[in-house]
């Protein structure tokens, strides 16, 4: 694809590719960790919301800081900062000094330095794309963080058996390296700040008038995020106990991870003109594979539904990347990413409970129907709001703002 021949592009491209496989083999290896140290499921749950809630916390806020500073630099110093945290990490458990509550402090700790990174990434994106090809753009991206994603937790197992926990946490640190060189050695045009600097809280209200000022914005975004919380943790609670044998189990979850990637792949080469109606139809798609997979027997059938399912799942986050960045200012921009990411973090901290308490009470099959249900009927209630809000035509600024905000307010990145 040309975008790829695009030396900036590329450099991006490779860079969270290496970086996203470093997230995938971390998260594996941390929950390996946390069940070697404790033989107790409970210390995996807790190290597992450890890596979310910080980004809950904290995303929003600092993503006003991708906004008023240089992306570029941000996303190099939380990697190197990264870096030290997984060298720390990586010593005491040498010395076997790393127990289980400073194994959740770290994982925190790390979580809370990377909140910065993925808004700043996502918005940086406009500074490298041409405004016509950012859905292209986050398509051949998302392939690279599906796919490398996936790839991680397949190496923990090879390097586990030729090596040690602590060659895992090596191989990580040097995916963060990896990472800040790649973006160390893009080369964007930071443009000169034309009004004053403005504090955080200003910042961070301005960013959220933005938002709303964009209603079709708010509407993909609140959807995502609710429609994550209802589905997300199906497959992973629901469908342990759809299939019932762990070597299933990992194959079912692959299927859906290649899925994904291929849907990502063919979304890179299409053209979506309504990029709010296709990111909420997805979820209406989703929801109507995923409500079957509660009453399945075969495993090929789960696979199918599986497919389809992580094909939609493709479908729901790159149009609305694309659409916040056409339709929020640029100086407000990670600001936005960073209201989404905040969602994010939250539903997946929340959706495990969502779902295991919707099977403890109506049993696996009717979970799962009220699952795809209730995402169905969130989906054609949000493509009704759209039709009510209305839609700009992509790349139209809606947010006009008060004089004392019309400056670009960064001395930002880029």
């Amino acid at each position: 694809m040309p975008l790829l021949k695009d030396r900036n592009f590329l450099l991006l491209f490779a860079g969270q590719g290496i970086s996203r496989f470093g997230d995938g083999l971390y998260t594996a290896a941390t929950a390996w960790l946390a069940w070697s140290l404790t033989k107790d499921p409970t210390a995996v749950a807790v190290v597992s919301v450890s890596a979310f809630a910080p980004a809950f916390v904290a995303t929003f806020v600092v993503a006003s800081y991708a906004d008023r500073r240089d992306r570029r630099k941000l996303m190099i110093f939380t990697d190197l900062a990264r870096v030290a945290v997984v060298a720390v990490a990586s010593l005491l458990l040498s010395l076997d000094l790393l127990h289980l509550p400073l194994l959740v402090a770290t994982t925190a700790l790390l979580a809370l330095i990377g909140a910065p990174f993925a808004p700043a990434r996502n918005a940086i994106v406009t500074q490298i794309v041409p405004d016509d090809r950012l859905q292209q753009a986050n398509g051949l991206l998302q392939v690279a963080f599906r796919a490398a994603f996936f790839v991680g937790p397949l190496m923990l197992a090879p390097l586990l058996a030729f090596g040690s926990l602590q060659a895992v946490l090596v191989v990580d640190g040097l995916t963060f390296l990896g990472s800040a060189a790649a973006v160390a050695a893009i080369r964007v045009t930071r443009p000169s700040p034309t009004g004053a600097q403005t504090g955080l809280w200003r910042d961070l209200s301005a960013g959220l008038r933005a938002v709303l000022a964009a209603p079709d914005v708010l509407v993909v975004i609140v959807t995502f995020v609710l429609a994550l919380a209802l589905t997300n943790g199906f497959l992973t609670v629901g469908l342990v106990a759809v299939v019932g044998q762990g070597g299933q189990y990992g194959l079912l979850l692959g299927v859906a991870g290649v899925a994904e990637v291929v849907g990502a792949l063919l979304l890179a080469g299409l053209r979506i003109r309504r990029l709010a109606l296709a990111a909420v139809l997805a979820w209406a798609l989703l929801g109507i594979f995923r409500a079957p997979l509660g009453t399945v027997t075969s495993p090929a059938v789960a696979a199918a539904f599986l497919t389809a399912t992580g094909l939609a799942s493709a479908l729901t986050d790159i149009p609305l990347i694309a659409l916040v960045q056409r339709r929020i200012p640029g100086h407000h921009l990670a600001k936005a990413l960073g209201l989404w990411e905040t969602g994010v973090a939250g539903a997946l901290a929340i959706s495990p409970f969502v779902a295991s308490t919707a099977i403890t009470l109506a049993g696996l099959k009717s979970a799962f129907l009220l699952s795809g249900a209730a995402v169905v009927v969130l989906a054609v209630t949000a493509m009704l709001t759209l039709a009510c809000v209305g839609v700009r035509p992509a790349g139209q600024k809606p947010f006009v703002t008060a004089p004392e905000e019309t400056a670009v307010i960064t001395a930002t990145s880029e």
